[in-house]
């Protein structure tokens, strides 16, 4: 039998499984593929936030990725948590000697307000890891932080996603799930423009939803998918995750990776 197509995640661990690696990895084999990860940091979290993370080694990042790309291969990247300069560059060093398609997941800020990257890492995200982007994937607080843009209304979107397109990737697909009214993004490649809408669902349990999201996309990727067709299909998936999302803990519970499974759709 043929191997499902392969998709690499360079992300933190998140202990509580609704975001990071385990997201990543629920993601992928939900819609059919094989996931392989890099881990580059650990995280104690629950669902009332992040308790404490730890870096994991630049020597064991790279081992990590020369481990699964060498010997087994990949047809899309995720990248998502990388907290330092450090990993910024080691992880854009050893993407820029590939050819699979990237998919880069500015992860800034957890769901509950917890900094997961270093302030001093932004420029490194800026010039070094966007450049590589197939595709890139903000959220308005990610938007902020690397463009000084503040999106108050879909016309910001288009102001956003200028600013970003100017530091290099081939495609922004700027968030906006945090404006009023229904969830829009825009997918921009500069030339074209998609507005992908879906209705809210009023549901809390919405953690991992930046990471589902960013996953589904390369699955697309993975799978050769033109970028707006890959980015449509992660849509409707991330909206009904979000709209099947449960309680778990006392906090904010995860996305339902697996509602496919139990809707049978």
């Amino acid at each position: 039998m043929s191997a499902p197509p392969r998709v690499l995640t360079i992300a933190g661990s998140d202990s509580g499984g609704g975001a990071g690696i385990q997201a990543d990895l629920k993601t992928t084999l939900a819609l059919g593929a094989h996931g392989m990860s890099v881990v580059t940091a650990v995280t104690a979290q629950n669902s009332r936030g992040v308790q404490g993370a730890w870096e994991v080694p630049v020597e064991a990042v790279r081992a990590q990725y020369r481990s699964v790309v060498d010997d087994i291969g990949v047809q899309a990247v995720k990248t998502g948590m990388l907290a330092s300069p450090s990993l910024v560059t080691a992880v854009a060093e050893l993407l820029a000697d590939g050819a699979a398609p990237v998919v880069v997941d500015p992860v800034s800020v957890s769901k509950h307000g917890d900094r997961l990257l270093a302030d001093d890492a932004l420029d490194a995200v800026r010039t070094r890891l966007l450049p590589l982007a197939t595709v890139a994937t903000p959220n308005l607080d990610e938007v902020a932080e690397l463009t000084g843009v503040t999106v108050t209304d879909e016309p910001g979107l288009r102001r956003a996603a200028a600013r970003l397109l100017s530091y290099g990737p081939r495609w922004v697909l700027v968030k906006g799930g945090h404006l009023p009214g229904e969830a829009v993004d825009l997918l921009t490649d500069g030339r074209e423009e998609h507005w992908l809408r879906a209705p809210r669902h009023d549901n809390r349990h919405t953690h991992g939803t930046g990471c589902t999201l960013a996953s589904a996309v390369a699955v697309g990727l993975a799978r050769g998918l033109a970028v707006p067709e890959a980015v449509r299909g992660a849509k409707e998936y991330v909206t009904a995750a979000i709209a099947a999302g449960f309680a778990l803990g006392s906090g904010i519970g995860p996305v339902d990776h697996g509602w496919r499974l139990r809707t049978g759709v």
